[in-house]
């Protein structure tokens, strides 16, 4: 596991005598391609997502992950970027319905692979099609995926870390974005590996307030608690309509 960080963390062409005034950071990594879905970009930092990170996202249950995810995929198309959105949650018709439900209109790509292999195939035959657009990877959710490490097909709990470093070194050596959503206990703490927690570069969290003494009592919350690029430090009030979720308002935590 320590070599696998140790390679994620080393960038290409460096060697153990590099200064660090002789980087060059890579045109691509400067940018950042906002979403188009105001609450969510403003509570990554404002400037949009890094190319080459990765995020989790993990909460209660029926706060609305998988909404979320599908309404991210619409809105990352609908800012002319490449996005693939693969569940395996649900089959393909279940989305199409929910899509349908919500209005959706801009469209995204769709799978449902099992095997994570299968999945970097998919995702960068997309990239391959479409040079100069940012790719986006969605995946609902990491414990549905399998890196085909037992012949048999058995997992246990340390196949969603695997997966996880396949998808972060995926990322890190083509410059996409990777989100997926992470297993939770009822309280909508997270349940996996703190491994994968490390291995992300954001962890954002969507959960109900439960504190009765809270000014926010029984209101769905999303915030980002983990960011390496930078986070705004609000925590939004978020509803759920026909149309999926919305922002109510925001705040800063101890402000």
């Amino acid at each position: 596991m320590a070599d696998m960080n140790l390679k994620l963390k080393r960038a290409k062409g460096l060697t153990d005598t590099t200064n660090i005034l002789d980087i060059k950071v890579p045109t691509a990594l400067r940018n950042r391609h906002k979403c188009g879905i105001s609450w969510i970009d403003q509570a990554y930092g404002g400037e949009g997502f890094v190319p080459s990170s990765v995020h989790m996202l993990t909460g209660m249950p029926g706060t609305g992950k998988s909404t979320m995810v599908r309404q991210l995929a619409d809105a990352i198309t609908g800012q002319g970027h490449i996005c693939l959105y693969n569940t395996g949650e649900e089959n393909l018709y279940q989305v199409k319905m929910c899509t349908e439900r919500m209005g959706l209109k801009n469209g995204f790509y769709v799978a449902s692979h099992t095997l994570v292999e299968d999945l970097l195939a998919h995702a960068d035959k997309l990239r391959k099609l479409n040079p100069g657009k940012q790719v986006f990877l969605l995946h609902d959710s990491l414990q549905t995926l399998d890196d085909g490490f037992y012949a048999n097909g058995t997992t246990n709990s340390v196949t969603p870390v695997r997966c996880c470093e396949k998808l972060t070194e995926w990322a890190k050596e083509t410059y996409s974005v990777v989100m997926f959503i992470g297993q939770s206990t009822k309280n909508g703490d997270f349940s996996g590996k703190n491994t994968i927690k490390h291995l992300v570069d954001g962890h954002a969290n969507l959960y109900f307030d439960e504190e009765k003494k809270s000014e926010t009592y029984g209101e769905r919350l999303f915030e980002v608690t983990k960011n390496r690029y930078g986070c705004s430090g609000k925590t939004f009030i978020i509803g759920m309509g026909d149309k999926g979720l919305y922002e109510k308002g925001s705040y800063v935590k101890g402000a």
